[in-house]
Order: C-alpha cells, then sequence, then structure tokens
C-alpha cells in the first residue's frame, strides 16, 4: 500500500493531528507488507472472487472507495482518479490537478460525488452529455478553508455530507454548512440513518442535524480507532476498532463482541466493514483480506490472497444492490460472490490434479483425477459449505481415475489400470481390465454389475465374502464402451463419442453377446460422432449435437425428442445427462451447465444463471457431479471441484437491469466523443458529413455470466439484431432523419433486460438544412422580387419596344411609302431616262445614220461628179473637180461630226470610251471609234461609210482590234464590246 508523504507532512504542521497520524501511521505502514498465512496445509472452500487487475482497468494501485450508481455503474475512488465500470467498460476520469479521490458516493439524479486533497465536487452529466465535473469547494467561507483529504461522503435526499479530520461540510440547498469539533475528528460512519463520528481524545458523538452529541458511556478502553459502524441485530450497532475487535452498542453500553474472530480482527487489523444480505458481516482488514461473520459471531468465511484475493489490504468494502461484496484493494480490485451457492475448492499447488469424479462415502471425500485416487475428511454433521480439507494420494491408485460409483455398499472405483475395492485409505484390485468408465447394476438382474472399459464389457457378481468380484468379460464385442445403459426390454446400449452406437442383446448367461446392431445416419440419427446414452426418468434417451433423440423398437429407427429438446432450449444439445435428486438433472453442453427440474408433469425448469461461471472450466467428456447430501453436490474443475449448496438463497431478483448506454462517439475520419450516456439533457445531434457513429452500451449485471445484447435502430432497420457478446455498435453513412436505437440484453436463458432507448438525429447536409431551406426561400423570394422587378422592366422594355416598333413600323411604312414614291419618282426618271437615254440612243443612231446618209449621199455625189461631162459630153478635168472633191471629202471627215457623236455616245454608254480606255490603254483613236460603231452593232458597210474606208478595210480593222483585245478567236467581237 502507497502512503501520500507529501499529505501527511502537511498534517504534520498542525498539532491537531498529530494523533490523528499517530493512529493512522499505524494502519497504513503495517499495509505496507501484506502478511500471508503460513504452515496451511489444508485447502479451504471459498466463494468465487472476480479479480480486475492494474493491467485490466488501466489506472492506479490504490482503491480508496466504491460506491454503485442509480443505473448500476460501478464508481472508485482511485490513486489516478474516479473510475468507472459497467461490466463491460473501464473509464477513468481525472481530477483536477490529478488529485488522488479518496472518497465516492452517488445520488438518485445521475451525480457522482468525490473528494480528495483540498477538493470535493460532483461528477455529472451536461445538457449535451458530456461527464463533467463540477467544484463545490468556492462555496466555503475563507475562514472555513478546505485544507485537507476528504475521507468520506454520505449523499441523503437533500444533502450531501464531505468528511475531512478536520470538519464537516454540510452541502444542503447549494450552500455549505461547517461542523467542527472540540478536537480533530476520525471518520464520519453511517449505520442505518444515524451518523456517528470518533472525535480524538474525547469519544464517540453523533451527528444531529447540524450538532454533534457525545455518546454516553464511549470512552470505554480499546473504543479507539473506530474504522466501522454497522447496523447489528434490533436497535443494535457493530462498533468495529482497528486493533481492539469489535463492540456491541445496544444505545447505552458498549460491551466487547466475543466471536470466532475476535483474535483475527485484532490480528489483522480491522479497517471497514459492510453489511450483506442483511445477515452477514464483511470486515476489511490491513493485513489479510476479508473476514466474513454471521451474526452469531461465526466465521463465514476468510478470503485473503491465498483464497483468491489480489492484495491482503482491504481499503474498503462495499456490498451492491445484487449483494455482491466489492473491496477496494492497495492493489488492484475484487468481487466476491457472498451470496452464491457455489464454493471452489483450487488445487494450486498442483497436488492432486485434474478431477475426473468425485464422491462422498463413509466420512470421506474422494476425488479420482489424472494422477490418482485422492481422499480427505468429510463432516457428515456440518451442513456447511466451507471445510477444510487434506487431501492424501492413496498408495498404488496412481494413474486415472475415471469413476467412482458406490453400488450395493461398495465404493468401486474404475480405473486406467483395472478397476478397484475402496476401502478407506486403501484399495483392492478387483479386475485387470483397463478403463473402468462407467458401472451399474443390470436391471434383469440386479445380482450382477455391468461395467463398460477401454476393450469392452465386463461383469461383477457376489464373491463368497458378499463383495463385488470380477465374473468374467463379455465375448464377442470389443469396442470402447464409455456410456452404458439397459433399457426396459434388456438391451444394452452401449456407445462411445467416436466409435458410435450399439445395441446389444446378451446370452442368457451375460457371458456373450447373441446380436450386435450399430446405428448411424441411415438409422434416423444425425450422424456417428457424440451419440452418448443416458437414463432419463426411466427412458433411455440420446444425446446429440443436434438435440435428444429416443428409439423406436417397433420401426428399428430413431427420431428425435422434440417434446423434450423445446422445453430445455439451448440445452437440447447437451452431451452430458447425470442424475441429481428429486426427479432433477444435470445438463452439460458443452461446458455449460444447467439443473433440470422435472417434478412437475409436463413442465420442465431449467436453472443455468447460478452455474455461468462454470462454463468452460469443466473436463471435457468426463464432466462428474455427485450428490454429497440432499442439497449439496460435488463438481469436478479442471483444477480442482466446487461444491455446491442448494440451500444457500441468493437474493430474488425479478429481472435484469436496464442496459445503459456509455459513450457515444463519431467515428468519421477521427474518433471522438459526443456523448457519455444515452439521456443527454439535449437531443445528439450528428451532422451529414460525419454521419458515422459508435454506440457503447453494457449490462450493469456483475456476475461470471457473459451478457448477449440484442439491438435495432429504428429509421434504419425494423428488424432485431441476432443475440451478440459484442458490447457496441457502428452505424455508418446514415441518412438524415431521427434515429430510435434499442438494446436488450440476457444472461443465458434467464429473462430479457427491459429495453433501452436512445435518440439522436443526423441532420441533413447543408443544402437541406433549415438555414439552408431558409435561405432558399429568402433567395425564391429575392428572386421573385427580382423576377418582378425584372419582368416589369422587361414589360415596360417591350411596351417601349412595341411602342418604338410601331413607330418604326409606322415611319418605315412612310418610308417605305416615300421609298414607294421615290421608287416610282426614280421609276419614272428611269423611265424619262430610258426614253431619254432610248431618245438619245435613237438621236445618237439616228445621228450616225444621218452621218452614213451624208457620207453616202457625199460618196454618191462624188461618184456622180466623177461621172459629169461637159457639153460636148466629155469628162470633166480632175482639176477643174478638185475642189468640189476637197469639200464632199472635208464634208465627210468633218471632225465635229465625230465630236458630236462621241458626246452622246458617251451620255448614252456611260463614258464608254473612258472605260474601254483605261482596260486597253493601246487603242488608238480610231481604234475607239470603230469600237464605239461596233458597239452599235453597225454594219460593215455602215462602218466603212463612217469611216470613208472600203468594207475591206473594216474587216482588217476587225482582226486588228481582236489582237489589241488579245480576244480569243471563238468569242464574238461586238459581244465582247457590248460587255464592256
Amino acid at each position: 500500500m502507497r502512503i501520500c508523504f507529501r499529505c501527511c507532512l502537511k498534517l504534520l504542521t498542525n498539532n491537531m493531528y498529530r494523533k490523528i497520524l499517530r493512529a493512522l501511521f499505524i494502519v497504513l505502514i503495517l499495509g505496507l507488507g501484506a502478511v500471508t498465512e503460513s504452515g496451511a496445509t489444508v485447502d479451504l472452500g471459498f466463494p468465487f472472487i472476480q479479480n480486475y487487475t492494474k493491467l485490466l482497468y488501466q489506472a492506479g494501485n490504490q482503491n480508496w472507495s466504491v460506491c454503485e450508481s442509480q443505473d448500476g455503474v460501478m464508481y472508485y475512488g482511485n490513486s489516478e482518479g474516479l473510475m468507472a465500470y459497467d461490466g463491460e467498460h473501464w473509464q477513468l476520469y481525472r481530477m483536477p490537478n490529478r488529485i488522488i479521490v479518496r472518497s465516492v458516493a452517488a445520488d438518485d439524479n445521475g451525480k457522482v460525488y468525490v473528494g480528495g486533497y483540498a477538493e470535493f465536487g460532483y461528477w455529472a452529466n451536461n445538457n449535451t452529455g458530456k461527464f463533467t465535473y463540477h467544484s463545490l469547494t468556492n462555496l466555503i467561507e475563507d475562514k472555513n478553508e478546505l485544507k485537507n483529504e476528504v475521507w468520506k461522503i454520505y449523499v441523503e435526499k437533500d444533502r450531501v455530507l464531505f468528511q475531512t479530520f478536520s470538519a464537516l461540510y454540510l452541502y444542503q440547498h447549494g450552500k455549505m454548512k461547517v461542523v467542527k469539533g472540540p478536537h480533530a475528528f476520525l471518520f464520519l460512519l453511517k449505520a442505518r440513518d444515524r451518523y456517528f463520528v470518533e472525535v480524538i481524545q474525547q469519544g464517540l458523538f453523533e451527528l444531529k442535524g447540524d450538532s454533534l452529541v457525545k455518546l454516553q458511556n464511549s470512552n470505554v478502553p480499546g473504543l479507539t480507532s473506530v474504522h466501522t459502524i454497522l447496523p447489528f441485530k434490533e436497535d443494535q450497532f457493530l462498533v468495529g476498532t482497528s486493533k481492539n475487535g469489535v463492540f456491541v452498542y445496544d444505545g447505552e453500553e458498549f460491551t466487547p463482541w466475543q466471536n470466532e474472530a475476535h483474535q483475527l480482527l485484532k490480528q489483522y487489523q480491522l479497517n471497514n466493514g459492510a453489511v450483506v444480505q442483511g445477515k452477514y458481516f464483511a470486515f476489511g482488514t490491513i493485513l489479510s483480506g476479508v473476514i466474513i461473520l454471521n451474526d452469531e459471531g461465526q466465521v463465514v468465511q476468510h478470503v485473503n490472497k491465498l483464497k483468491g484475493l489480489q492484495n491482503n489490504t482491504v481499503l474498503n468494502v462495499y456490498t451492491d444492490r445484487m449483494q455482491n461484496l466489492w473491496t477496494g484493494l492497495d492493489n488492484g480490485i475484487d468481487r466476491i460472490e457472498v451470496n452464491s451457492p457455489l464454493f471452489y475448492y483450487f488445487d494450486k499447488s498442483g497436488k492432486f490434479g485434474t478431477v475426473y469424479s468425485s464422491i462422498i462415502y463413509d466420512n470421506k471425500i474422494y476425488i479420482g483425477t489424472n494422477q490418482g485416487l485422492f481422499y480427505s475428511n468429510w463432516s457428515a454433521t456440518e451442513n456447511r459449505s466451507l471445510q477444510p480439507f487434506d487431501f492424501t494420494l492413496i498408495e498404488n491408485s496412481q494413474g486415472q481415475v475415471w469413476d467412482l460409483s458406490l453400488v450395493g455398499g461398495e465404493l468401486i472405483c474404475g480405473h486406467n489400470a483395472g478397476s478397484f475395492r475402496v476401502m478407506g485409505n486403501t484399495i483392492q484390485k478387483i479386475s485387470d481390465v483397463n478403463g473402468g468408465w462407467t458401472i451399474q447394476r443390470l436391471k434383469s438382474n440386479p445380482e450382477l454389475l455391468l461395467q463398460g472399459t477401454y476393450t469392452g464389457l465386463v461383469v461383477y457378481k457376489r464373491n463368497d465374502s458378499g463383495n463385488w468380484s470380477f465374473s468374467h468379460k463379455v465375448g464377442n464385442f470389443g469396442e470402447p464402451s464409455r456410456y452404458v445403459q439397459e433399457d426396459n426390454t434388456g438391451y444394452i446400449w452401449v456407445s462411445h463419442n467416436y466409435r458410435g452406437l450399439y445395441k446389444l442383446t446378451l446370452s442368457d448367461d451375460y457371458r456373450q453377446v447373441k446380436s450386435s446392431r450399430k446405428y448411424d445416419q441411415a438409422d434416423g440419427l444425425p450422424g456417428n460422432y457424440n451419440i452418448n446414452v443416458f437414463d432419463l426418468e426411466n427412458r433411455i434417451v440420446f444425446s446429440t449435437d443436434s438435440g435428444f433423440y429416443v428409439y423406436d423398437e417397433i420401426s428399428d429407427r430413431f427420431r428425435k425428442y422434440n417434446e423434450l429438446n423445446k422445453k430445455l432450449g439451448s440445452f437440447a444439445a447437451s452431451g452430458s445427462v447425470i442424475k441429481a435428486n428429486n426427479k432433477k438433472y444435470w445438463l452439460i453442453d458443452h461446458g455449460k451447465v444447467a439443473l433440470a427440474d422435472f417434478s412437475e408433469a409436463g413442465t420442465v425448469k431449467v436453472n443455468s444463471s447460478q452455474f455461468h461461471m462454470l462454463s468452460g472450466h469443466m473436463v471435457q467428456f468426463y464432466e462428474n457431479i455427485s450428490r454429497i447430501s440432499n442439497n449439496m453436490y460435488l463438481i469436478s474443475i479442471d483444477d480442482g471441484f466446487v461444491v455446491y449448496n442448494a440451500a444457500v438463497q441468493q437474493p430474488q431478483r425479478t429481472a435484469l437491469p436496464a442496459v445503459v448506454i456509455r459513450k457515444v462517439q463519431n467515428t468519421t475520419n477521427r474518433l471522438s466523443t459526443m456523448a457519455d450516456t444515452g439521456n443527454p439533457g439535449n437531443t445528439v445531434e450528428v451532422a451529414y458529413n460525419r454521419n458515422n457513429i459508435r454506440i457503447t452500451y453494457a449490462l450493469p449485471y456483475y456476475s461470471q455470466g457473459k451478457a448477449m445484447y440484442q439491438y435495432k435502430l429504428e429509421g434504419y432497420s425494423s428488424n432485431w439484431s441476432d443475440w451478440s457478446s459484442d458490447a457496441q455498435k457502428d452505424f455508418t453513412n446514415l441518412n438524415q432523419g431521427d434515429y430510435r436505437f434499442l438494446v436488450r440484453a440476457k444472461i443465458g436463458e434467464d429473462a430479457v433486460s427491459p429495453v433501452t432507448a436512445f435518440t439522436f438525429t443526423v441532420l441533413p447536409p447543408w443544402y437541406a438544412s433549415f438555414w439552408a431551406f431558409a435561405f432558399y426561400v429568402l433567395v425564391a423570394v429575392v428572386l421573385l422580387f427580382l423576377f418582378r422587378h425584372l419582368y416589369q422592366r422587361k414589360l415596360k422594355r417591350d411596351q417601349q419596344r412595341i411602342h418604338e416598333k410601331m413607330e418604326q413600323e409606322k415611319q418605315e411604312f412612310l418610308q417605305q411609302e416615300a421609298l414607294a414614291n421615290e421608287q416610282k419618282i426614280v421609276k419614272l426618271k428611269n423611265e424619262q431616262l430610258q426614253a431619254e437615254l432610248a431618245a438619245k440612243s435613237r438621236e445618237l443612231t439616228n445621228s450616225a445614220l444621218n452621218i452614213v446618209s451624208k457620207n453616202e449621199m457625199l460618196q454618191s455625189l462624188r461618184d456622180e461628179i466623177n461621172q459629169i461631162k461637159d457639153v460636148a459630153g466629155k469628162k470633166v478635168p480632175d482639176d477643174q473637180l478638185k475642189k468640189i472633191q476637197k469639200i464632199i471629202d472635208e464634208g465627210m471627215g468633218n471632225e465635229r461630226d465625230w465630236d458630236l457623236f462621241e458626246s452622246s455616245f458617251n451620255e448614252t454608254h456611260e463614258n464608254y470610251f473612258k472605260k474601254l480606255k483605261s482596260r486597253y490603254p493601246d487603242l488608238t483613236p480610231n481604234d475607239l471609234k470603230f469600237c464605239a460603231y461596233l458597239r452599235m452593232n453597225m454594219s460593215s458597210k455602215e462602218i466603212a461609210s463612217l469611216l470613208n474606208i472600203t468594207v475591206r478595210g473594216v474587216e482588217i480593222r476587225r482582226y486588228r482590234l481582236r489582237k489589241r483585245l488579245n480576244m480569243e478567236h471563238e468569242k464574238n467581237l461586238v459581244e465582247f464590246l457590248m460587255e464592256i
């Protein structure tokens, strides 16, 4: 046990605490070394002890206090903080400044009060479900400043009491009241509804209201260093001191309680106490674990490190609602099932090995193991589960002992090396046939015993001295015979787990097998392996992995025993059936144990809850349960045996507790805690982009039975899941919406626990959230107004556009009318121009024709002049006609006619000569004239007349012009000139 020396040094600075420290140091220092019992040569039975080690709960060694909350969760004041255990998970909550939690207590509202050095307050779930700490030291006035450890806390309906060595702090209605005594305190102790506290050098006081009242006659010798006060008979109290034993207080006097453990409690130093089942008193000690007494002062149990405790120094004892005794140790936490009817006897030293069989006979207990046959004395007069044993190996019994059977007043031992008669602490061989598995009287001949062995069947009969002796081995059958049963018709049924099932018919003298039939799948059985035969209520039944079967002699086949299988439930596949008492049978199914009661016709009561802790501890295929007395049975286990006392009544529990939701975590990307409880003040909300959660739950049921869970998530699935031992469930990619998680549990075949519900909401994605929809509505409204505004603007623009269009159309119409008028005018002008052009063309043509006509006339005149004769009829000489010829020539070649023609031609044909000259600059004036005449489509003769050349000359000019124009040969010259 560790000591907080810093705290002690501070206490030493105050003289008031020196006497306290003197007493505490005696207790605490002695706790540093745990004393073990030496010289013990016997094994003592003890109740089941569940060890919770530091490696398991991952916190400090020392556990100073224990309490149970309303929902069944256990809390521990640990050297590293407040620790919680729900039956599945451990959780550590560290205090401010990492102080040690010395005291812990829980109320009915979910608050867990804690106290340590100069600090006390409470842990509770806030509105978001987080388990947070709230200090109450701020309510203390400066003059009453808290400077010490808080060792005890008690919770009442409307107030909480915190105790230190210097004062009591009463927290009520949000205010803090301080109570001090004449000297320093030791421990505030509660019994029934009364509070007692020892004032150093003053004796015991009682706290009444907020005042301390001294108890009369409390200054008796030895009544010092009081560590526990427990309610006793009627109005009495047990007052336990550290080194002076226990006193009985009747309201007036304190008298020593003389009991079996008086010296033990003084020697091992009583440290604390608790009442168990209202009739047992458990005292935790500093040096030797827990000593449990009944109200007569008898030692019921003494549980220490030798019996399974992790440590002999018990810092605190606490009784939970199920009457489990919890011990906060100097190193670890242990749970003791004081109320269990099972008492364990372990062979921790390996003295006798694995137990195959056991029996009580002639005031001795015999156990057959893999090492031999052992015996110890058994007190038949004491109907108590707790008895001392000192097992001794019987000489010459080394080897495997398979069976111990009491037949006809003799104890027969079936051994690997044969069979023996057991007589006290000696044995006598009666058969050399190896491997005596089972032995029983024959129904058809009670004077004979039939035994199953490694190599077949063996028959025994009485000898002359009246003892059982080997008679013969049954012939014609040599199969291993693990299970042997005779039915009511005389058939012998033999089975072995691996060799199958046989039906044998023996000869009248039982020496030979007359007929043998092996049965398998073809005969209605589920297979050839793991088929065993038993007598159940005078009916032969056959156990298989698929349930029990019965044999139909008429059809010579097997059928399922459905009537029995339905009543047995999960134990229908039991591989072993062992007779108990009063129509009761032990059923063993792959290590699971149950006691079936057939006493009520038509019903079968199966009790398995009391035997969960035996699961997996029995020797497979060699399970053995022997009846010691009407209420007691000896059950063989791997490393010892267990005594079951049916007379020990466990506290009745109408139903299992409700499952508690212990944590809700978000598993998206990283693990983060959302709530520490399934009932937060506000609804747990899960963001859509983090819609993966893990729900951790537990059944606060503290026993060896493994809890099985079943869950359903409404809004996700409508069906319950299969039963599973998993205590957490992950849900991924949940859609938006409200969900309701339901979970329940069961232990074995017991009633199912109430359903626990936890609701949470997966928020919609950001684009589907309330604010998003509000934004959408806002945007829609804005868009509506914007659309309306734009529509109105558009309407105005359309109206304007229509107006403008109408104006435009009107203008266009006017313009079209004006254009039409202009076109008419233009047309008229064009027509006029065309007419003018036609007139000019005609005029041009006429002008050209006039010039041609003039030239033709002048040419005719020239010709006629050349034919003129004188009177004499002679031709007039040329010199006389030259002047006329000159005038004619001048008339024909008059440039003024050409100029006039050119001007008219350009007006008519839009500066044709300029175009022609610009394209073909090599053209001469004569060429231009020639081109103009050609474009007017004048004949060669007319052109010759205009140019005053011959027609041949015109053709020559045509040829030359084509060359200058670079015309193709096929191209028409007139068409070419008209296209320019």
